[in-house]
């Protein structure tokens, strides 16, 4: 069924002057897909949120009212039935440098050899504990005894990792891309079905985006405050647990 949406769409590229892949470099949609949208061959399309997603954003780039373009498509093209589940989301590919993935960051080779010491340390901790005839030189009972408590022997530990730990719950269908401090991919370009959990995942900082709001972000067992949205966003979480939203362009597209 047409909806005139897809002749909405092509007439404002036209009036740009913009090819194809001009619009899939600056928005990060593929080729293919926003061809799918101008031929209204909305089978070709994710579905679900994905395909009024990628409307909005397609029509906001345009200088459209992505919103009702969106409306629209719900009203008059979406199954009638209801709406299938996503298909998988074909990032679009970024140049990447040769190898990026075959070796080990430096960043991450830190990191895994100061989980090694920490886990040297607590079995030593766990070997050496029970001879109360030998404390550390300069360690009074009294002092280990505190230190030794189960009411701090968790914390202490915790603190001793580095970096952040982060995990994901979906609350609908999403699409993820996450990838830690060094550009390795952690959750690689999946769909995640509603109420799955990833992570969590420790690393010095990490990029992730999403291709809607509809997940719960923890950070370091908080959650964070992100906003609910409808269209793709992303996120930089440095080694603090602080969030910045990152642009289209800045976005992670795990290929």
């Amino acid at each position: 069924m047409e909806t005139g949406i897809g002749a909405t769409l092509r007439e404002a590229r036209n009036r740009r002057k913009a090819d194809l892949s001009e619009v899939e470099a600056a928005i990060k949609i593929r080729v293919r897909y926003l061809r799918a949208m101008e031929n209204e061959e909305w089978d070709a399309l994710p579905g679900g949120a994905y395909t009024r997603g990628f409307i909005r954003t397609y029509a906001a780039y345009l200088g459209l009212d992505g919103e009702r373009l969106a409306d629209e498509y719900r009203r008059g093209a979406a199954p009638s039935d209801g709406e299938r589940a996503p298909k998988r989301v074909e990032p679009v590919t970024s140049a990447a440098p040769a190898g990026r993935r075959s070796r080990l960051g430096g960043r991450a080779l830190a990191v895994l050899v100061s989980l090694v010491l920490v886990g040297a340390l607590v079995a030593i901790g766990l070997i050496g504990g029970d001879g109360e005839d030998s404390p550390a030189p300069g360690t009074s009972p009294e002092s280990r005894r505190v230190a030794d408590g189960p009411q701090t022997e968790g914390r202490a530990n915790v603190a001793a990792l580095p970096g952040v730990a982060v995990s994901l719950e979906a609350t609908a269908e999403v699409w993820v891309c996450m990838l830690d401090g060094d550009e390795e991919p952690v959750v690689e370009g999946e769909i995640l079905q509603t109420g799955t959990q990833a992570g969590p995942f420790r690393a010095e900082s990490f990029t992730v985006a999403f291709g809607n709001g509809d997940v719960v972000l923890t950070v370091d067992g908080r959650q964070a405050a992100t906003p609910p949205s409808a269209s793709p966003v992303g996120y930089e979480i440095d080694t603090g647990g602080k969030l910045t939203p990152l642009e289209e362009g800045e976005r992670p597209d795990c290929q």
